[in-house]
């Protein structure tokens, strides 16, 4: 009996160095675990965790706050985790957070946003798109569509990534881009988009930053019966982004694989504490491309998945 007992009690002390020991890894995003966008971040990267046999905990702000993301960010380094994940929107009021880890000796990773201010700060791997870039490939596409008069429409004022998006969008036209700032409710941002419409007429051509801003564009375009005098695009993908593409209701999006936002930054960390190792580049790219009427039933068959 006693052997038996004793026998219990060392299965148990391993099971519980073994979960002890499973690193564990905070993300730390301006995103919602329910946003569409957001939502298939969180899968890639609860993939990597069961993967990888790790642990991976989601957080994010209700609201795009960047002071309680901040906080956030603050909790996560007071844990004393093996690794944080973080998104940068707006370096000035999330550096300290993440310059605080760095000192705590916990390795960072950014995601999505971040791209031009992530070495600064002492993260070790960026990934994600070239935001600038990724605009401007956005405006010299329009441009090769006869676009002159573009709207840059923005969900979330502030949010540095964005506002990169519109500069190179701006410059990829070779024509000054209007920017048309909305709120995240749909109904409010599609009245924005209309009340706008109405008063600009010369408008040919509209991007928007995200599904949050393009949802509501395209109901605003179909109701004021205006496709045909615009050219429409948005950044990222979701359901509706793509079920309008294969109607051809819109022009392209780009697309920035956002499930590998999610993955990579996980086995990023997993084999820099198991090994110690990191890629050479330390920008690893996930985008840009695009998702145009012709390839969109393709990408829709993977975003059932929940991987696109």
């Amino acid at each position: 009996m006693k052997k038996s007992l004793a026998f219990v009690a060392l299965t148990f002390a391993f099971a519980s160095l073994a979960h002890a020991q499973t690193p564990r890894f905070v993300m730390v995003t301006h995103g919602q675990a329910s946003d569409p966008f957001w939502s298939v971040v969180k899968r890639g990267a609860d993939q990597a965790a069961k993967d990888l046999k790790v642990k991976v905990e989601y957080r994010a702000p209700e609201t795009f706050d960047m002071v309680k993301m901040g906080q956030l960010i603050d909790a996560a380094v007071a844990s004393k985790p093996d690794g944080i994940i973080v998104s940068i929107p707006d370096a000035d009021a999330l550096g300290n957070s993440i310059e605080k880890a760095v000192k705590a000796g916990i390795p960072v990773v950014s995601i999505n946003s971040g791209a031009d201010v992530y070495q600064k700060l002492g993260v070790l791997v960026h990934v994600g798109q070239e935001e600038y870039l990724a605009g401007k490939k956005a405006g010299e596409r329009m441009k090769s569509m006869g676009v002159k008069n573009g709207v840059c429409i923005n969900h979330e004022a502030g949010n540095g990534g964005l506002e990169q998006r519109c500069k190179g969008f701006q410059d990829g036209l070779g024509s000054k881009v209007s920017i048309l700032n909305v709120k995240t409710d749909f109904t409010e941002a599609r009245n924005a988009i209309s009340n706008y419409l109405q008063r600009n007429k010369n408008v040919d051509g509209m991007l928007a930053l995200g599904p949050v801003g393009a949802e509501p564009m395209l109901q605003a375009v179909e109701q004021g019966k205006l496709r045909n005098q615009l050219k429409l695009g948005t950044f990222d993908l979701s359901p509706t982004v793509l079920g309008a593409l294969d109607k051809n209701q819109m022009d392209f999006a780009i697309d920035q694989q956002q499930y590998l936002q999610g993955y990579l930054p996980v086995v990023t960390l997993s084999l820099f504490k198991k090994y110690g190792t990191l890629v050479a580049n330390d920008t690893l790219l996930t985008g840009p491309g695009f998702v145009t009427p012709k390839n969109a039933k393709q990408v829709m068959d993977l975003s059932k998945k929940g991987i696109r």
